[in-house]
Order: C-alpha cells, then structure tokens, then sequence
C-alpha cells in the first residue's frame, strides 16, 4: 500500500517505530502514577510534543508531520495501547479541532493559529457537544448574534475534551433557524482568554483518568467577524461532519489498540498463571475466550484500514467511518469484558491493566457519534443509496 505523497513509506515506518517504543518503554510503566494523580506528567507532553505528535495529521505547510489518516490510524493503533489519556492531550489538536481549521479555516486564520497548534504551544478544543446536543448536532442551543462588527456567543457545552487547558474553543453556534438542509449552524474560533468564557470543573468520570472533561459556558462572549471559521455562515455543519467522520476512524483504530493490549494481557495471564496446579491458558473455555478476542481485534484491524483507504481517497466518507466506529468500539468493549474474565477476581483489583482498560473503553461507544448514531447512518445511506439506484 502506497503511503501519502507527503511522507513516504520508509520516513513513516520511523514515525511508527518511533512512537511504538516511546509508548511501550515511556509511557506503559507510568499507566497506575497517571491513573493515581489523574494527570499527564509535564514530561510525557514534552516528550510527546518533541515528537510532533501535537501536529502529527496537519500539514507539514503548518509545521506538523502531514500525516494522511491511513497513517493516522496506524499511529492510533499505538495510542490505544496504552491509557488514553496519553492520546486525549493532543487528540483535539490533530483531530476534530485541527481538522475544522485545516479543512475550512480562511488563510488568514490558518496563518494566525495552525503552527501553534501543531506544535503544541495551543491545546485546540472542539466545543460541539451541549446538554441537550450530543451525537447530532441538530439539537445545538448555543446562539451566536451579529452586532456590528462582532459575534456575540451564549451557551453551554458539555462534556468538552481538553477544556480545562485549552487555549482555543472551536464553538459551535446556531447563527439562524434551519431550513430545509441548512441547519443554521455556524464554527467560531474563541480563544480561551475571551471575557466571558468560562470552564467548569473537571469531570469526575469512570475512566481515562488523565484525559481532562468539563463544561464550557458563553456568556455574552464577544469575538470579531474574522473568528467565523471560513468567513462564512454555512461552513458549521458542514465541518462539524467532516471532521467527526475522520475522527470515528481514528477513534475505531484507539479502539483496536485498547483491545489489542487486552488480548495480550489475557494471553500473558492465562500462559503465566495456575488454577488447580493446571495454567489457565491449558483450559478449553479460555481458549476459546482468546480465540474470540484475537478473531475481534484482527477483524477490527483490518476494517479500521480499509475505512481509512476509503476516506482517504474520498470513495466513502460517510458508511464506512460510521461502521469502522460502530464495530471497533463494541468489539473493544467485548475483548476487555472478556480479558476481566480470564483474570477472573485479579482482573477486577485496580492497578491490574485489564481493569483500567474495561473502564476506558466504555467511552468509546459513546463520543463522536454513539453505536446509535452510527446504526442510523449506516442504515439510512444503505436505504438511500437503494432508492437513488432504483430511479
């Protein structure tokens, strides 16, 4: 398979290596002090932006590596091997934030915020989600007015990745009421500093301790006309679509990675551990748990890179995506239940890596798109596409 123009197959194999073993040998050992202080050490984000891994999928015009997202997800892959929250500091910033900017930012607006970004000097926030707007955005409360020559934003999101670091919200508001297929949604660019904005406390979630939530509120936040991401009205949704259906492949590969490292943990327990003077491994009914796992996590894989050839190339970026995100997710889910299993009471104690790994993955069924929404989707483009075809 031929890698992007921009980085070449030998160049991005020592990305890949690179990144491997600064998971396995730098951030692996450290999983429990992360989970315990529910924090990135200062040093692993210095590490990982030394690496260009804050502006790894933004083009190398910007300063970041350019990566395509066939190489995204294999760099995902790793990711996922380890506690997320190594993932999450720069997730927003090559995915769901960056990519709005790099897709459909003006010039000037590439120019003023992308370097930055890619090298890790702006934690980018991707503000969307609301407590009565999730998945679909149609729901979005979040008002931006226009007075003179400024927008005036107010609202709330939730849930919002990087929020209290960030340095850059890319906010979501409704501009107009919809009509017909304009759902009169609109991107601006509000930097964190902005009188007005304010960030809730963290998140007290199940799992991915170290990866940072909270909400985000808009109280009369006042922003020029340049910070309307495009110069135009009509690009909101539109970005907010593209770049949730790049980043449901990612998020389906950081699945793979999650469940590839629960099946080499359960294959690790069940050849090293006894029951009855008998190695778990030897029984039956694990083995065929562990063949269930592998056959999941190879499936996974292999979707995961045929979803990312097919956006990549544009052939599908809508079913695809929805199917790599909804198949992935679940599988993980189903993997790390099952490594807790072959642990049995080991894999329910804290600091043993299948229990961390049950919690974290949870979440992925759940952000940028539920196994819901993806169900839509898939089904309501299958029956659409029917019905074009037989016109």
């Amino acid at each position: 398979m031929a890698m992007s123009d921009k980085v070449g197959e030998e160049d991005f194999a020592q990305i890949l290596a690179q990144v491997r073993r600064f998971v396995r040998e730098d951030v692996v050992p450290r999983e429990n002090e992360i989970m315990a202080a529910d924090r990135m050490p200062d040093d692993l984000r210095a590490a990982a932006a030394g690496m260009g891994l804050f502006g790894y999928a933004i083009p190398g015009e910007w300063g970041g590596l350019g990566l395509d997202l066939r190489q995204d997800v294999e760099l995902a892959m790793e990711f996922g091997y380890t506690t997320l929250a190594l993932r999450s500091m720069f997730g927003t910033n090559n995915g769901i934030a960056g990519q709005v900017l790099v897709n459909f930012g003006t010039d000037e607006q590439k120019k003023q915020w992308l370097e930055r970004i890619a090298s890790g000097e702006v934690v980018a926030s991707f503000a969307l989600t609301e407590p009565g707007a999730g998945s679909s955005p149609a729901g979005l409360r979040t008002r931006a007015r226009r007075d003179g020559d400024e927008w005036v934003l107010d609202g709330q999101k939730r849930f919002i990745t990087n929020a209290p670091v960030a340095d850059l919200f890319i906010a979501f508001a409704r501009t107009r009421e919809p009509a017909g297929k304009d759902p009169g949604i609109a991107v601006f660019l509000v930097p964190a500093d902005t009188p007005g904005v304010s960030v809730g406390p963290k998140d007290a979630k199940m799992g991915q301790e170290g990866a940072w939530t909270a909400d985000v509120h808009f109280d009369s936040v006042r922003v020029p006309a340049a910070a309307l991401v495009g110069g135009s009205e009509e690009v909101g949704y539109r970005a907010a679509m593209t770049s949730l259906a790049r980043g449901r492949v990612h998020i389906a590969a950081l699945a793979v990675g999650s469940a590839q490292r629960a099946l080499d943990e359960s294959v690790a327990y069940a050849a090293a551990n006894t029951q009855a003077g008998v190695p778990v491994g030897n029984h039956q009914l694990v083995q065929a748990m562990l063949a269930d796992q592998y056959t999941g996590v190879a499936a996974g894989r292999a979707l995961v890179r045929d979803a990312a050839i097919a956006y990549d190339s544009g052939a599908d970026r809508r079913v695809a995506p929805s199917a790599a995100k909804l198949y992935c997710t679940e599988m993980a889910g189903r993997v790390a239940d099952l490594a807790v299993q072959i642990h049995g009471g080991t894999g329910y104690m804290r600091e043993v890596p299948v229990e961390r790994i049950y919690r974290e993955v949870r979440l992925l069924r759940l952000y940028e798109g539920t196994s819901e929404i993806q169900r839509l989707i898939i089904g309501g483009s299958l029956v659409k596409s029917s019905t074009a075809a037989g016109r």
